[in-house]
């Protein structure tokens, strides 16, 4: 008889944990603290903390998103052409403008092309064009050791997909590839310094940008 008592007990107390613990669902104070934020992969966001503050995550990541929004980091350019319009140069402008407040940090240059010619000389296209922009952000100032690497994608990621003359897709895009490790910022940790002069530099009164454009001649060969 005892027994039995002690079972039924049991299943009540079971019970009501289960229905005290339905009536709570989606309360934050009856979660895990930092399960609201982290919508149910408790712990990543202490995970993602602590490999920043050690090293093991890059915060480079943080800083091409940073670049992103701070300035264009795409031009286009005209049929066949690597050559770079006043539209284009402006932007690389900006673009050197931004680079140059972050001495310890390295960029990448990716060119593309839009899917008419061959894919070899799209291939070789689009390294043309990330050669140029290259060229015109060293003439800006940037040191070309900084500019870690060329890509050509050539004709395989275009921003929409066609196979006709797409101005779109004749573009490169620069972005942010990580940190100079010989740096002195870097290895002494100094974070802090980089995260200041990007406020500073975003306090800073920008003068306008030159308007209108050079309609390029389009080619033949390929996008």
């Amino acid at each position: 008889m005892i027994t039995r008592m002690k079972i039924l007990l049991a299943a009540s107390s079971a019970l009501a944990l289960t229905a005290c613990g339905e009536s709570n669902l989606g309360s934050p104070f009856y979660s895990e603290a930092g399960a609201f934020i982290d919508e149910g992969q408790f712990g990543n966001p202490t995970m993602n903390n602590t490999l920043i503050q050690n090293g093991e995550r890059n915060y480079a990541t943080s800083l091409n998103a940073r670049f992103a929004d701070a300035v264009p980091t795409m031009v286009n350019f005209a049929f066949d052409s690597a050559a770079l319009d006043e539209n284009a140069r402006a932007v690389l402008r900006e673009q050197a403008d931004f680079i140059r407040q972050f001495p310890e940090v390295r960029f990448r240059v990716y060119g593309h092309t839009d899917a008419v010619g061959p894919d070899a000389y799209n291939k070789a296209l689009g390294l043309r064009r990330a050669q140029a922009v290259l060229n015109y952000l060293v003439s800006q100032g940037v040191d070309r050791s900084r500019l870690q690497a060329l890509v050509s994608f050539g004709e395989e990621r275009p921003l929409v997909v066609t196979g006709d003359r797409e101005r779109r897709n004749r573009r490169t895009v620069t972005e942010v590839s990580g940190f100079d490790q010989r740096h002195p910022t870097v290895l002494d940790g100094k974070y802090a310094e980089i995260i200041y002069r990007e406020y500073v530099g975003s306090a800073t009164e920008q003068p306008p940008a030159p308007g209108g454009g050079l309609q390029a001649i389009e080619g033949q060969g390929g996008g």
